[in-house]
């Protein structure tokens, strides 16, 4: 006689939120197995046996391997809740980390947006009083889409003021290191000033990895753009000229053409 309470392998799938192809396993495997058949000779589910079901679901969400829920499924309450206690630390930490692993996501959803995180007030300290917030616009504007502004954001989410503003003092202490160098008579062409360059370049790729290509690229902005000439220009007048002819002599030097320089 069939039971009337007796449940097809669909119906129980579809109640604990599993495929059939799952619940077929855990009966090849003899973790939860239906007790009774069908009127038409399909193999069915008491409720005792889709109750076995949702408690084998729960272990293997909580991460106990199927292997051992059998065993454990049998255990004595002391055995069974040592086990509960040690898989909820598991999950707890579990969950721990996805917090601040989403928080990460946000924050860098979030630099992707405005490319740096700070207020306005602690972007003035760490970039100094010129800085001005529409830059950072006008370079989403011209760079969102590339792997360089992701590159960029995924940085700047991790960075506070003091991080910036080291980012900041690295570059700035290369310009006044060529400043000195060219008030000494250095030529851009000299090796002295190449070794600079490369300096200035490897200051850069603090915001984003920098090849010598696109450093070329980014010196010709430094005299294209009022904003970058003035920067470069407070530390010494005449330095931009002098800091682009010192990178495109350091690209060469590493076998790129200036004239043919592009942002890869």
């Amino acid at each position: 006689m069939v039971d009337d309470e007796a449940r097809t392998v669909g119906a129980v799938a579809h109640a604990l939120g599993v495929s059939v192809r799952t619940l077929h396993h855990w009966d090849e495997l003899g973790v939860a197995t239906p007790s009774t058949r069908t009127a038409g000779g399909y193999r069915a589910y008491l409720p005792a046996d889709v109750a076995r079901a949702r408690r084998v679901l729960l272990l293997r969400d909580l991460g106990v391997p199927l292997a051992r829920i059998p065993a454990l499924m049998t255990a004595t309450a002391a055995q069974r809740r040592t086990e509960l206690v040690r898989r909820r630390a598991e999950l707890d930490e579990r969950i721990k980390r996805l917090q601040e692993v989403a928080a990460g996501v946000e924050a860098v959803l979030e630099a992707d947006e405005k490319g740096v995180l700070l207020s306005d007030a602690e972007a003035a300290e760490a970039f100094g009083p010129t800085w001005d917030p529409a830059w950072s616009e006008q370079a989403r504007e011209r760079w969102g889409d590339t792997a360089q502004w992701a590159e960029h954001a995924e940085r700047s989410a991790g960075r506070g003021a003091r991080e910036w503003a080291d980012v900041v003092e690295a570059v700035r202490e290369v310009l006044r290191v060529m400043a000195a160098a060219r008030t000494a008579g250095v030529r851009p062409e000299d090796a002295a000033a190449v070794a600079l360059a490369e300096r200035h370049r490897a200051a850069m790729g603090e915001h984003f990895h920098v090849t010598p290509s696109m450093h070329v690229v980014l010196g010709r902005t430094y005299v294209s753009e009022p904003g970058f000439t003035r920067e470069i220009e407070a530390v010494q007048e005449g330095l931009t000229a002098w800091l682009l002819a010192a990178i495109e002599a350091a690209a060469r030097a590493r076998g790129v053409d200036p004239a043919t320089a592009g942002w890869e």
